[in-house]
């Protein structure tokens, strides 16, 4: 995984107050709670002391308490009370727990998934999606690196074989292109999609197609956000949520702005939730069977010029995974 990053981790339903959910997201025991505030919490779950999972605990008066000693943890990761040294012994600052940043936005929950700094960088959702966009959700686990998931929604290659009865009806299996760039200084890709019937030319490098008059066809942002720009009332959202490095959760949602009647509106959220759920199945199924399990720049794939996206998306990948590296070592 690519440290110093904002990753969505949860849905904003998954923390209710007065719970704790205990989770495996980026390889780590992660506990998530919410404060007196209603304020995401997100610690690692394992108690200083005798390493116990804190989300076997319970929390007491806007703290966790962890299930074996008692020892109470506040929202910062800091011990305020070891039952056994008495109400009024100090506590050791040695005793905390480690604590990521959360933020909640748009219904997902993300977390600071890197070194502690003073100031963070904005989370980042797609601008083009207004927040009364209604959406439905359907969650799904696939074992297999995150990386190759998100590869295989930036593969415009495969569509008339993996999905010949659903979105690749048509036989179009020429790639024309595709165009893909990333937005200035951002890290964003905007991918433009030309597939074509094979009617004997060969295919269009990317030089070669007209600047795109449209919105992006895909778009990815680092680390873990996709987006599939329908049209202008339709959309469908992808977080990629590493669970380890051979697990991933996908969060799959269907947005739409045409149908605004309440009962309605829920029923075309549904079934453009199911569409999804076969879409992705068809995916799903082929892309588990990939090895390795993690993609890298240079793995020994041959490639082609419809692969395109996927080797900006790991090229990119790896100078962030470099420049994270740096920063830590520095």
């Amino acid at each position: 995984m690519i440290r110093n990053q904002w990753y969505v981790v949860l849905e904003s339903n998954e923390v209710k107050s007065g719970r704790l959910v205990g989770v495996t997201r980026m390889g780590e025991k992660l506990v998530f709670w919410r404060d007196q505030s209603g304020k995401v919490v997100c610690m690692r779950d394992v108690c200083p002391h005798r390493g116990v999972r804190l989300s076997a605990g319970k929390l007491l008066e806007h703290t966790l308490q962890c299930p074996f000693h008692g020892f109470r943890f506040d929202a910062s990761g800091a011990c305020t009370l070891i039952p056994a040294n008495g109400g009024t012994a100090p506590v050791p600052k040695a005793f905390r727990v480690n604590t990521y940043p959360a933020h909640e936005e748009r219904d997902f929950i993300s977390i600071w998934w890197g070194e502690p700094r003073e100031s963070l960088p904005p989370v980042y959702f797609f601008d083009s999606i207004p927040p009364e966009m209604s959406y439905s959700t359907l969650r799904d686990h696939w074992p297999t690196h995150y990386s190759r998931a998100i590869e295989n929604q930036l593969d415009v290659v495969h569509l008339p074989f993996i999905h010949h009865n659903t979105i690749g009806r048509g036989n179009r299996a020429v790639v024309d292109g595709p165009i893909a760039e990333f937005a200035d200084d951002s890290d964003l890709l905007n991918l433009w999609v030309y597939n074509r019937v094979d009617d004997g030319t060969p295919p269009l490098k990317a030089s070669q197609l007209p600047a795109p008059q449209r919105a992006p066809f895909l778009q990815f942002h680092f680390p873990n956000l996709w987006q599939n720009w329908i049209s202008q009332d339709t959309r469908i959202v992808i977080a990629f949520t590493p669970i380890d490095d051979e697990n991933t959760l996908m969060y799959i949602r269907f947005y739409q702005n045409f149908m605004k009647l309440p009962i309605l509106r829920q029923v075309v959220n549904w079934s453009g939730a199911f569409a999804n759920l076969l879409v992705e199945r068809q995916d799903k199924r082929v892309v588990v069977t990939q090895t390795p399990k993690r993609s890298y720049l240079q793995m020994g794939e041959k490639l082609i010029q419809g692969d395109s996206p996927i080797i900006a998306y790991r090229r990119r990948r790896e100078e962030l995974i470099r420049q994270a590296s740096t920063v830590e070592a520095a």
